[in-house]
């Protein structure tokens, strides 16, 4: 089912910086319209929109529609502004994601002094940011995929999982349960590919350097600099488009002669990218295992702070 995105319309949210925002302007300079859907642009994003809507003889735009994905009236709204800016939608990438981050905590309860999940609100923002609103999106781009069917537009939905979905992180327990459920949700969904030409699949990304990772200095500090490899977000949106216009992607990032060793692509499919792509399998699955790009050397240091640090008491955790 080879695809091309020109002329095509997407939705990504969490679009504002990191992976999404490289995914976004690779989607834009291949000639695909994105409606770009997120909390705030920062400047580097702001530039994208700008570039692409100040031309009105532009075949493709950029549109930002100001978006809280835990609002699931919001994620509704999204698709009525693409629907109503571009026409249709054939990509949905439900990418916005946050990494264990000290107000949504597993070692810092709800009613913990730096928690911001009330004790009674019934509910973790790390889920509902992660894992709800991904599943939500997912159900409305099906909806409207099948409600606008064409045998000749196939549809796509790439969801960002991690290699935190492959193994444990005991740092970080909630966000690594949230990668683990995407990929059962994405595996799950694998026969809507044949069934209705919905292709669902994902990456699965290793230590990537985006402001999730250099805003906080506290996760900073999981990686040696000398023991340990970034993996470029621009590398991952490669492997991202790649998943979506290609029938195999190769193990080498950018490979554009075949060299490489060729993971064939269907519905369910996800893909590992570090300095290198490996393809993910749903059983016995040997992990990240040290690949170049996956390793956080610190991670030790960083789970003896955890415990030194955690709100860990009878009256943080329940009245």
């Amino acid at each position: 089912m080879a695809f091309s995105v020109k002329g095509k319309s997407a939705i990504v949210t969490g679009a504002g910086s990191g992976i999404n925002l490289c995914f976004a302007k690779l989607l834009l300079e291949n000639g695909c319209n994105v409606l770009i859907a997120d909390l705030a642009l920062r400047p580097e994003a702001q530039e994208v929109v700008n570039y692409y809507s100040s031309q009105p003889s532009r075949p493709n735009r950029a549109v930002f529609q100001k978006t809280d994905v835990v609002d699931w009236e919001q994620l509704e709204r999204m698709f009525e502004v693409a629907v109503r800016e571009f026409g249709d939608v054939d990509i949905v990438c439900p990418g916005a994601g946050i990494y264990e981050p000290h107000w949504s905590n597993f070692w810092r309860p709800p009613g913990a002094p730096e928690s911001r999940d009330p004790r009674d609100g019934g509910r973790y923002a790390l889920l509902d940011i992660n894992l709800t609103h991904p599943i939500r999106t997912t159900q409305l781009a099906i909806s409207h995929f099948l409600r606008n069917r064409s045998s000749k537009r196939p549809k796509h939905i790439i969801h960002i999982s991690s290699i935190a979905g492959q193994s444990p992180a005991l740092a970080a327990p909630i966000y690594v349960a949230t990668k683990h459920a995407i990929n059962g949700l994405v595996r799950s969904l694998a026969k809507l590919d044949s069934k209705f030409g919905i292709r669902v699949t994902a990456v699965a990304p290793g230590v990537i350097k985006t402001p999730l990772w250099t805003d906080h200095p506290e996760k900073l500090k999981m990686v040696d600099d000398k023991a340990d490899e970034w993996v470029t977000p621009e590398e991952v949106a490669e492997v991202m488009l790649a998943l979506i216009q290609q029938d195999s992607v190769s193990e080498i990032i950018g490979d554009k002669s075949g060299q490489g060793t060729q993971f064939p692509v269907q519905g369910g499919t996800i893909l590992e990218v570090s300095k290198s792509v490996r393809a993910v399998s749903p059983f016995n699955d040997p992990g990240p295992a040290g690949r170049r790009g996956n390793t956080v050397s610190d991670m030790a240091k960083v789970e003896d702070e955890e415990y030194g640090d955690m709100v860990w008491s009878t009256e943080s955790i329940r009245r």
